[in-house]
């Protein structure tokens, strides 16, 4: 439960320090004193979003901080969870910096505002005056019945089936539609693959076939180029070897009178030595150049293929559509393997249906379990509360849809009076009907749930008199086992607090400050009086303030 709230530098709130005890606190005020400021501070506290507007003084800090004494609601699981440090007494801390930053700490660890939002759900339910209307919704009704029939599990394990369960039946329609433009895609893709295989090709061989196909075309000029450059080279009078020969025979002559000629001399028999090479490289090419129309032919066929392949592909070498062709190969293995996945994901969806039917055939019992139970404690609290004729008819029927938490369909009927015929709430209740029903509710809700701390706020909209006076009962009654608050401006139902608190607002020079105030005894009774009979207070509105009071 809470036991403390500090405030500073908030709304109209410069600085406010406050302690809570257990059992049922009244909180009254005037309207736009600043409950609502009230309220906003603590939702700070639980993980809200905020802004700069925050900021009473916009060139300093807001800080809120809330103590909570946690040591009989099971909360360390979270704490250990979320890598927090777990005290009994909690203590959450947020700063809005004059920046727009925020802050927030839990036991002075810092955590993001998600963290926080979940650590408030263990703590604190704040029930405003539009959350009375979301009883007309099908998610809060199911949310109702499924706390009852202790449903918690079950949708929670349901609920992470589900989404593993969407999340194959998305890659089965992925695949599918892969298998669906593939198949369309495959016949043409295997034709260019064979295509690519029966020409064989191999890297490189487009620059060798390119040579030989100039050889074996330019076969008679080439022979006619060689063995003139043979004649010429081999003469024997006048051939250039012959005459290399002469010359190195003559430096023989004179290379022992100087180191020049000797040197003269190594090279001409270096010349000598390379140039009967070249001319026997001239004799391997001439003998190997054969006139041969039909290898030449083949080489020009094969040629043609490269060419259109290149052609056709776009491309420039054979290296690129050696490329391509792998990659045809590669496009054909998928889609091979496609039908293989397609297979196993069938097989994986088909498991976790039959799971997912279990347990919404379990949520579904157990709900259609609940149903009677939801109703007789409705109908008894409510017949008390002023409405002697209430009843309800709550419809479940299992669909084949899979939903959030579960495959089924709820229909929540109402008829206050006798006579009359059942209708969706929020069509045929009153604002002071569903103020009831959603006090019954929270009532009801209040024995199944270990949640610490319940704050009302004014849930009492369109009741008075005894009405009022019997939901102040039940707000008593619920304080027995947990921690309430209620905003109200109801006598009735402030005079049954163990508690009263109130805000006030005053004007000091140019400034406007709210305050949150616990009231002594006589406090409290000028307070109920006033609420009775407005700022004057009679001797007949203390004597009827003292009487509620008692």
């Amino acid at each position: 439960m809470i036991t403390s709230l500090s405030i500073k530098n908030y709304a109209l709130i410069e600085k406010l320090n406050i302690d809570f005890s257990k059992g049922f606190s009244i909180i009254t005020g005037e309207t736009g004193a600043g409950k609502s400021i009230i309220l906003g501070a603590l939702g700070l506290v639980l993980g809200k979003r905020a802004d700069l507007t925050s900021l009473k003084n916009k060139e300093e800090k807001c800080v809120i901080e809330a103590h909570f004494e946690i040591s009989k609601y099971n909360l360390l699981p979270f704490f250990e969870s979320n890598d927090l440090d777990y005290e009994d007494e909690t203590i959450i801390r947020r700063e809005i910096l004059p920046s727009g930053k925020s802050r927030a700490f839990v036991n002075d660890s810092p955590v993001n505002l998600q963290e926080l939002q979940e650590l408030s759900l263990l703590l604190i339910d704040i029930h405003s005056q539009h959350q009375t209307q979301e009883l007309s919704e099908e998610k809060v009704q199911f949310e109702i019945i499924d706390a009852i029939a202790d449903n918690q599990e079950d949708i929670l394990d349901y609920q992470i089936l589900l989404k593993s369960y969407k999340l194959d039946k998305s890659k089965l329609n992925t695949l599918l539609k892969k298998q669906s433009e593939s198949t369309k895609e495959q016949e043409y893709n295997t034709f260019l693959l064979d295509e690519l295989v029966a020409s064989n090709l191999k890297s490189g061989e487009q620059e060798t076939l390119e040579a030989d196909y100039e050889k074996l075309n330019n076969v008679e000029i080439i022979k006619e180029s060689i063995d003139k450059s043979l004649a010429i080279a081999n003469e024997e009078q006048i051939g250039v070897m012959h005459n290399l020969k002469e010359i190195k025979v003559s430096l023989q002559k004179i290379a022992s009178f100087s180191p020049e000629y000797f040197s003269l001399l190594e090279r001409i028999t270096s010349l000598t030595i390379e140039f009967d090479d070249i001319s026997d490289e001239l004799n391997r090419c001439s003998e190997k150049l054969i006139n041969d129309p039909e290898q030449l032919d083949l080489i020009s066929q094969k040629l043609q293929v490269i060419y259109s392949l290149q052609k056709k592909h776009q491309v420039l070498t054979v290296d690129e559509l050696l490329e391509i062709q792998t990659n045809l190969e590669n496009s054909l293995f998928e889609i091979g393997n496609l039908e293989n996945e397609i297979t196993s994901i069938t097989n994986s969806i088909q498991e976790k249906v039959i799971v997912l039917d279990t347990l919404s055939n379990t949520i579904h019992k157990k709900r259609m379990d609940s149903v009677p139970v939801l109703c007789q404690k409705l109908i008894a609290i409510l017949e008390t509360l002023g409405m002697p004729n209430v009843r309800f008819k709550i419809d479940i029927n299992a669909t084949t849809t899979y939903f959030e938490n579960g495959k089924d369909e709820l229909e929540f009927l109402f008829s206050a009076n006798k006579g009359t015929d059942f209708g969706l709430l929020k069509k045929v209740a009153s604002g002071g009907e569903m103020s009831r029903i959603m006090l019954a509710v929270k009532a009801i809700l209040a024995q199944y749930s270990k949640l610490p701390t319940l704050i009302f706020d004014e849930i009492d909209t369109g009741v008075s008199g005894e009405i009022a006076n019997r939901m102040g009962e039940i707000m008593k009654e619920m304080s027995q086992t947990m921690q309430i608050f209620a905003i109200t401006h109801l006598p009735q139902i402030a005079a049954k607090g163990t508690a009263h608190f109130k805000v006030s607002k005053s004007t000091i020079g140019e400034d406007t400050q709210s305050e949150l105030k616990l009231l002594s005894d006589e406090e409290r009774l000028i307070e109920i009086a006033q609420m009775l009979s407005g700022t004057v207070v009679s001797d007949s509105a203390l004597n009827h303030a003292k009487a509620l009071l008692n």
